[in-house]
Formats: structure tokens, sequence, C-alpha cells
């Protein structure tokens, strides 16, 4: 049997927006009822080339399908400008659980993009008021893009403000979307200030400031994945109502890392997991009992969002005949 190869431009083709959103969604459910074998997330720390590598397997069944897969990813901050690549660069082998087979060695970069835009999806759809029509976004990297893309497919989004400290950075994602919607360049106040807010930053100090948030705001705090990092004031973490992935990775090295440490913050804050509330062990915003207010998604990023968004990828490569395929398994016995 055959592997196929799938470059960048081959992941994009197969990542369709819609179909992600509905796979990461399974994953959550997945999550919440148990039916997954998700081993926690591996780090190799590298601080003389302030980097470090992570290994990310997992199995899942969905109503209809199951897969497993592994996501070996980095996270390098200097790697823009020290040598002219991105800081997340990831390669997923997703694999057929009856026999092991290798089905697919795929681009894990652009799978990470769109699968992390899609769980922010996922987290907006339940969380943010109905009528959201304003999308701020802090950090105009590459996965702001998936962000925008992915959010407005579960919302009417009619104006982005968008923040960064790089010009250069702004100027290309208002080149990339603003014939779409009304983007604006803006302060970190100002984007805390919309409907929506996505933080997608790697920095340790936070920058969103607590007296900015809207009244009903929802956060996709999707920045913090290593012990230290942290976007968001203490104090509106501690005000708003909290909602992870999962806990073993959100206290050690989510948004709530940090103040957790601290003991600013316990078991107590937080609503629930994402996953309970997909499946409706919680209430959603506008549902009875659901959260008022200001509402915080702490998004490390799981394994099985990997696995569910390379299933999308992969059976569009299949139906369509997209990819290289190659002989990577001695079938010999």
């Amino acid at each position: 049997m055959e592997t196929l190869l799938l470059d960048p431009d081959d992941v994009s083709a197969g990542a369709h927006t819609s179909e992600l959103i509905v796979a990461v969604e399974e994953a959550f459910a997945a999550y919440e009822r148990g039916d997954i074998k998700m081993p926690a997330k591996s780090y190799i720390d590298l601080p003389e080339y302030n980097g470090d590598f992570r290994s990310m397997p997992a199995y899942m069944k969905a109503d209809d399908w199951d897969a497993a897969g592994i996501k070996w990813v980095n996270v390098h901050p200097d790697n823009p400008d020290d040598h002219d690549l991105p800081t997340v660069l990831g390669t997923m082998i997703y694999s057929d659980p009856t026999n092991a087979v290798p089905l697919a060695i795929m681009d894990g970069t652009t799978l990470t993009r769109k699968r992390t835009g899609a769980a922010a999806a996922v987290a907006t759809d339940h969380l943010a008021v109905a009528d959201a029509s304003t999308l701020g976004i802090i950090g105009a990297g590459v996965q702001s893009y998936t962000q925008l893309e992915a959010i407005s497919e579960v919302r009417d989004i009619e104006t982005v403000v968008v923040s960064d400290l790089r010009e250069e950075a702004i100027e290309r994602f208002i080149d990339r979307f603003g014939d779409e919607f009304d983007v604006r360049e803006g302060s970190p106040a100002e984007a805390a200030g919309c409907d929506i807010l996505s933080t997608v930053t790697p920095v340790e100090h936070p920058i969103v400031p607590d007296e900015a948030v809207g009244e009903h705001t929802h956060i996709n705090a999707m920045g913090a994945d290593a012990p230290g990092k942290h976007e968001i004031e203490d104090a509106l973490l501690q005000r708003a109502t909290l909602v992870i992935d999962d806990y073993e990775q959100c206290t050690h090295s989510g948004e709530i890392n940090v103040p957790w440490s601290q003991g600013l913050l316990t078991d107590e804050d937080i609503y629930g997991e994402l996953g309970a509330i997909v499946t409706d062990a919680l209430p959603a915003r506008g549902e009875e009992g659901g959260p008022t207010g200001v509402t915080v998604f702490d998004s490390t990023g799981l394994a099985i969002q990997d696995v569910a968004a390379a299933h999308v990828v992969y059976e569009q490569a299949t139906d369509r005949d997209i990819g290289t395929p190659f002989q990577l398994v001695d079938t010999r016995v």
C-alpha cells in the first residue's frame, strides 16, 4: 500500500475550513466521551537555539471513522529573522489504526494553522454572542489569517481590528483581507473592545488590558503554548468565564499557566472544558445557565485536533487525486 506525500499546497487544497470546523468539533466531543488515546505532549527544550520540539501522538474515534497520527512540531521564535523560516514547522504522519499503515505524510505547519483556526471557531460558536460582527486580532502573523477565515464561518464578521508591532505584518494582513472585510489597524486595547478577540502572540507579559475588553467579548487565547507565556491580564482572567481545551496542558503551558502557578487561579475559576460544552454536558452562551459577560477560551492545541484535520485532508486528497503517492512501507513478510 502506498503512502501519500502532501506538501503545503496539497494540505491547503484539502483543508476546507467548514469541514475542518466540523471535524475539530468532533475531536472535542470524542475527547469528552473518552473515545481517544492521547498521551501528554512531550517537549525537547533547546534554549541554546531559543526553541523546542514537541511530539503529539493521538488516536480518536468519531461517529463513523477513526484514525491515529503523530505530529512532530517545533517553536523557534528567531526563525523569521535569522533563517527566513516560519516560527512553527511541523510534520504529520497520519496512520490507519487497524494495521498501522502510514496513509499520509503531510505538511504539519499548514495543518497546525488550519486546525488552530478551526478550534477557535468551535469555541467562538459556543461562547460568543450570536450577533457578533467585530473581530479583534492581536498578532498579525500567519496564524491570524486562519483565525479570521475560520471565525467568519461561524459569525457574520464585518469589521476586523488588527494589532501588531510590525507594520509590514499589518499591511500584509490588510492586503489579504481588505476586499472582504472592513479591516483597520488598531492598538491591543482597540482590538480587545471587539465582540470577539483572538490573541496569537508568544509574549510572556500580558498585552490585553482588563479595562479595554467589551462587556460581552469572547476571547480566544491561542498564543500561550509553553510555560511562562501569558497574553491576558490576570484581573481579566479572574473575572472571566474560563473554558479550557485540556486541564493538564492549560495549567502547565496555557494562558492560565502563570496565574495558576502563582495561586491566583484555582479549579473553582474554571468553568469547564470545551468538549463538555460541545456535548451539551455544560450549557453554552445563550442557553439557560450558560456563560454571560466576558468568556475566555484557553487553547493549547490537542493532538486529536491534528488527527481530525489530517482526516479531512486525507479524504479530500484521495477523492481528488491530490498529492504524490510513494512506497514507504516494505510490505514483504
